[in-house]
């Protein structure tokens, strides 16, 4: 007796979901692919939203930019939401052990009392800019179009919350459990002179309508001078006069800044690159807010890293700017 084995190949009748068969052809198609393209509603919506009775949801109107197609902007990273999870998960792994490490060794109680200070004058107000930041990419992912994109911004709101968190840590941290240092760096927030002018940077931010204006002014301008400035040259600072620990508990910031840059750097390029309307709108808006930004930025420079780190960091925005086909305003 003999038994034959036959193998069967059956092909399947779909690849994927039709509307990615539409824009990507009948194949296979990746998971970012799956949950990113083509999902928010377009039509047969219900009502118009009562608070902007003269825009649908989603209305690609919101902003004075114009796209042939939303989903031309898409994520570099390929972050959807399980891929993004899991990356962060993987960093908050890191950043625990470096705290409970920085805990244990109690490594900062030895910390010079002149670093203490800047370290309380320069970082811990920033837990108040980084909730603005959270609100406008939230504000953002409420009026902007096409999931490719405000996805993008939903994962850079929840990030700005959590770096929020990280500060506050820290200042915890520095103060043995006390809130004290963190009610100083509300004062320094609200009272400080040097601050005032990134407080009121903020703020203005916060009641921007237009959404990709609104992108271009947190997500591009303050936060492509405020994090080289803070987080990595006055890092640099620290670390000279002994006080490297502290990098230990921002590294987080570091690695996040240069992650981010690559989807915000692409989002502008695609965006600057489909007509010269467009492109001269952004550069209009960057050349506004990125005046406003080093003005608001000096007098935290001449605190921490000096007037020459704000300028070579100015230099390196310029730098960023020109591979994007804009270029930097003549504040400069």
């Amino acid at each position: 007796m003999s038994i034959e084995i036959k193998t069967v190949a059956i092909e399947p009748l779909r690849h994927t979901y039709s509307h990615i068969r539409r824009r990507f052809g009948d194949k296979p198609a990746s998971r970012y692919q799956e949950a990113s393209f083509d999902i928010e509603a377009r039509t047969n919506f219900h009502y118009r939203p009562l608070y902007q009775p003269d825009k649908e949801l989603n209305d690609p109107t919101r902003t004075a930019v114009r796209m042939a197609d939303w989903y031309k902007v898409s994520d570099p990273r390929q972050y959807y939401y399980n891929s993004y999870v899991q990356a962060r998960a993987r960093q908050q792994e890191n950043v625990e052990h470096s705290f409970d490490f920085c805990e244990r060794r109690r490594l900062l109680e030895n910390l010079d009392p002149a670093l203490r200070r800047q370290v309380v004058l320069l970082l811990l107000p920033l837990r108040h800019a980084e909730l603005g930041a959270n609100m406008n990419n939230s504000s953002i992912v409420a009026d902007g179009t096409a999931t490719s994109l405000t996805q993008m911004h939903m994962f850079q709101c929840v990030d700005r919350q959590g770096i929020a968190q990280y500060l506050t840590r820290l200042g915890l941290l520095l103060d043995g459990g006390d809130t004290t240092l963190l009610a100083e760096g509300k004062r320094l927030w609200l009272e400080e002179p040097a601050w005032q002018g990134l407080r009121r940077y903020v703020e203005d931010t916060l009641v921007v309508r237009d959404w990709f204006e609104l992108s271009l002014a947190q997500n591009l301008v303050s936060d492509g001078l405020l994090y080289p400035l803070l987080f990595v040259r006055f890092d640099e600072q620290l670390v000279r006069q002994g006080g490297g620990q502290i990098s230990l508990l921002t590294e987080f910031m570091r690695q996040w800044f240069s992650e981010g840059q690559r989807w915000i750097d692409g989002m502008v390029k695609t965006v600057a690159a489909e007509s010269a309307e467009n492109r001269e709108l952004l550069q209009g808006w960057i050349d506004h807010w990125q005046t406003r930004a080093l003005a608001a930025l000096a007098p935290l420079a001449e605190l921490g890293p000096g007037r020459d780190a704000l300028e070579a960091v100015a230099g390196e925005f310029a730098a960023r700017l020109k591979k994007i086909g804009l270029t930097a305003g003549a504040a400069a």
